[in-house]
């Protein structure tokens, strides 16, 4: 536990000091492999087999590299941590909230929707200075588990493959995991392994978020409501996150041309461009928070 807890840490710093690749992201190069799979198998009404299939054959090579190297005593420790290190999302989280929160202070509406565009899926072109502010506390709040805690709990429970494992599964649903005509039976394994994956996590991080903020009102948003929410992880972590930072979410939003009208989430105020990083700062506390309370741990399980 030690050890794990140190590998998290160093990978934690390295995603600080560092931030993403500029010039070549593993994920990327995940991502132009997982398409080139779907534009081969996802076709002549591809049905949840071949997702099923594409899935395994998208995941299973890399973390047979993984298991290879980490049998090499020598490579476990730096293995470890430069796996979860590109797992993490965070200071490119925290970069991508700046850009939003930078140019609605500049009063550059045009600006703001393209940078919010960059990491929500729903359509920004119609998007006020709001709903910009809006969607920015919902995407950090909710990839404060898709790119933080849920990377840093299944390295917690399984180690380099784990985070791994969840990772890929993840980008895997972010890149078909939807209901269009096109997804809608190819994705299917893509989503419910996500799903299945952030389970655990999910609740973790609305706890989290719960106890580093307003608790009372975090627990009563999340327990009323998130069942109502579509996503069954999104949902307690943005209710959590939206009634600890006591702001209003959901609403109405645009998604590929068509206006849905999601449950609201939280208590409070609209957010403002301010919010933004109150989310961001909410999610890096967290964090240390885990480490902090794994340290404790070990520290008493080998007492």
């Amino acid at each position: 536990m030690l050890s794990t807890v140190l590998m998290m840490a160093c990978a934690v710093l390295l995603d600080r000091l560092l931030g993403e690749p500029r010039r070549f992201h593993p994920l990327v190069g995940f991502g132009r492999y997982a398409a080139w799979l779907e534009q081969r198998l996802n076709v002549h009404g591809a049905s949840r087999l071949r997702g099923v299939l594409a899935w395994l054959l998208a995941i299973a090579p890399f973390l047979l590299i993984a298991f290879f190297l980490l049998r090499q005593p020598f490579l476990q420790f730096i293995v470890g941590v430069l796996v979860l290190y590109f797992s993490l999302g965070l200071r490119s989280l925290s970069e991508h909230a700046g850009r939003i929160k930078g140019a609605l202070d500049a009063g550059d509406l045009p600006q703001a929707r393209q940078c919010v565009g960059e990491i929500v899926s729903r359509d920004t072109a119609a998007m006020q200075e709001q709903d910009v502010a809006r969607a920015g506390v919902e995407s950090v709040l909710e990839n404060g588990n898709d790119a933080v805690f849920g990377a840093l709990f299944w390295f917690t429970l399984l180690g380099a493959p784990g985070a791994l494992l969840y990772r890929l599964a993840n980008t895997l649903d972010a890149m078909w995991g939807y209901r269009t005509p096109r997804y809608f039976y190819f994705g299917w394994a893509a989503a419910r392994v996500d799903d299945v994956l952030n389970y655990i996590p999910a609740r973790l991080t609305a706890l989290t978020y719960a106890l580093l903020g307003n608790a009372r009102s975090a627990l009563r948003c999340w327990r009323k409501q998130a069942p109502a929410w579509d996503s069954p992880n999104a949902g307690p972590v943005m209710a959590s996150g939206a009634g600890s930072l006591m702001l209003l979410l959901g609403g109405a939003a645009s998604y590929h041309g068509t206006t849905e009208l999601r449950p609201s989430l939280g208590a409070g105020v609209a957010p403002q461009a301010a919010d933004i990083y109150r989310a961001v700062t909410l999610v890096q506390r967290g964090v240390w928070l885990w480490l902090a309370l794994l340290f404790i741990i070990e520290v008493i399980v080998h007492a």
